[in-house]
């Protein structure tokens, strides 16, 4: 991952997707790195965002689970 981007949760690939649409939705930057096995399905699925972001996506994301 280039620099400046910071790793906040690592999970199945359909949570990862959902949580990087509610972080576009509410205009923060994110992408999904898929780290999982193609072939046997393991593995997981990573949320990055940019460093000046990550307090704000992470209070998004908390208010999204409670």
């Amino acid at each position: 991952m280039e620099k400046g981007w910071v790793k906040i949760l690592a999970t199945t690939r359909n949570t990862a997707d959902l949580k990087c649409a509610i972080l576009r939705a509410r205009e923060i930057n994110a992408v999904v790195i898929n780290k999982q096995d193609s072939s046997y399905l393991f593995g997981e699925a990573e949320l990055y965002v940019p460093q000046d972001e990550v307090i704000l996506a992470k209070r998004i994301l908390d208010e999204k689970n409670a």
